[in-house]
C-alpha cells in the first residue's frame, strides 16, 4: 500500500514561518516579524526540519541560507499559501483602509525614487495602516538584453523573497504578469554649470569622465554598446551602487552620467544637477511592475499592483504628478504673499 502522509502532524503556520525565513534570510527578523520569540522560530524550524527530512536553512554569521531542498520548496510553498490566503480573503474582502499589512517592492532607486513620494500619498490618504519596504535592485552586470539582466529578481519573485518588483523589462515569463506604469529614457546629468552643458556634442562626451551606477563596479553600461555602434568609447572614471550617490557625487566633481530623466527631474535640483539630451541614441524603455500571476490570487498584492499602474501613469516626464505640481503651485503663491 503507498504510504499516506500524515496531515495531522502539518501545521499551516510551519509554512508560513518557512516563507517568512526564505524572505528575510534571519531568524530574529522573521522572529519580529511574526511576533514571535527567536527561540520559538527555531523551535517551529526543527519541527520542519522533521517534517521535511532536510535542514532548510544552515547559519551563517549574518543570518541564514537556504539549502537546496528550501529554494526547490520556495515556489509551491509560495503558491500554497496565496490560494489559502485567497481563500481566507474571499471569506473577509481586503479592506486597505483596515488593512495592517506590510508589503515589500523591489526596484532601481532610479525608479522607486520617482513612484514611491505619490504611493505614500495613496497610502496616508486611504491605507495608513499599511506599511512598505522598498529593497534595491540591479541588473546583472554583462547582461545586454533586459530579460537575462533581471533573471535573478524574476528567480526571487517566484521565491516570494519580495511582493512586486518595478523593472525596465518588457517582456516577462508566461507565469507572471506584467503592468506597464510608466514610458522612461535617458539624460546627460552634470552639476550647474559644467562646461559640457554649453557644447553637449559627441566629441565633447566622449572626451568627459563618466561615472556610472553598477553595483557590482563593473564599467562596460549600454551606453558603451550604443557608442560602440558607432566606433566610439568614453572613459568611465567611476562606478557607484545606486543613483542617489550619483547625484551627490555629480554636484561634487566634473564626472557626467546617463541617469533616468524622471529620477534627475524629481531629485537633481537639491544637489543643484542639470541635464542635457544626450548626443547619441538612448532608446526609451518601459517601467513595469512584475508580480507572479499566482500572487495576484491575493487581493492585497493585486490592490498595490492597480496603485502602482495609477501613480505611474500619472508621473509625467518631470517625474511629478497632478498632485506634486498643485502643491508646487500652492507653495510658489504662499511665497508672493
Amino acid at each position: 500500500m503507498l504510504h499516506q502522509i500524515d496531515l495531522s502532524r502539518a501545521d499551516l503556520n510551519l509554512l508560513v514561518l518557512f516563507e517568512t525565513v526564505m524572505e528575510e534570510r534571519h531568524v530574529g527578523r522573521s522572529a519580529s516579524r511574526l511576533n514571535l520569540s527567536p527561540s520559538a522560530v527555531s523551535h517551529g524550524l526543527g519541527r520542519l526540519r522533521g517534517l521535511l527530512g532536510d535542514p532548510l536553512f544552515l547559519r551563517t554569521p549574518r543570518g541564514v541560507v537556504p539549502t537546496y531542498r528550501a529554494l526547490e520548496l520556495a515556489a509551491p510553498v509560495a503558491e500554497i499559501l496565496a490560494r489559502v490566503r485567497s481563500v481566507v480573503a474571499s471569506a473577509e474582502p481586503f479592506d486597505p483602509s483596515r488593512s495592517s499589512r506590510r508589503f515589500l517592492i523591489g526596484a532601481p532607486d532610479g525608479a522607486s525614487v520617482v513612484f514611491l513620494p505619490p504611493l505614500l500619498e495613496v497610502l496616508h490618504q486611504f491605507a495608513p495602516g499599511i506599511d512598505i519596504g522598498i529593497r534595491q535592485l540591479l541588473p546583472r552586470q554583462g547582461e545586454t538584453s533586459p530579460l537575462p539582466a533581471w533573471s535573478d529578481v524574476i528567480a526571487e519573485l517566484e521565491a516570494r523573497t519580495m511582493d512586486v518588483a518595478v523593472l525596465p523589462i518588457g517582456d516577462v515569463p508566461e507565469r507572471f504578469l506584467r503592468r506597464a506604469l510608466y514610458e522612461e529614457d535617458f539624460v546627460i546629468a552634470m552639476r550647474a554649470g559644467h562646461r559640457f552643458s554649453l557644447a553637449p556634442s559627441i566629441e565633447a562626451y566622449c572626451a568627459m569622465q563618466h561615472l556610472v551606477v553598477s553595483q557590482t563596479g563593473d564599467a562596460h553600461g549600454f551606453v558603451d554598446i550604443a557608442l560602440a555602434a558607432r566606433g566610439l568609447s568614453r572613459r568611465i572614471a567611476l562606478t557607484v551602487p545606486n543613483f542617489m550617490f550619483a547625484l551627490a557625487v555629480l554636484a561634487e566633481t566634473d564626472f557626467v552620467s546617463a541617469l533616468p530623466r524622471r529620477f534627475v527631474a524629481r531629485h537633481a535640483r537639491r544637489f543643484a544637477v542639470i541635464a542635457v539630451d544626450p548626443p547619441v541614441t538612448l532608446p526609451p524603455f518601459q517601467i513595469t511592475a512584475v508580480v507572479p500571476k499566482v500572487a495576484m490570487m491575493d487581493a492585497g498584492i493585486a490592490w498595490l499592483v492597480g496603485q502602482l499602474e495609477q501613480v505611474g501613469s500619472a508621473v509625467d516626464p518631470s517625474g511629478l504628478t497632478a498632485a506634486d505640481r498643485l502643491r508646487s503651485r500652492k507653495r510658489g503663491a504662499s511665497c508672493v504673499r
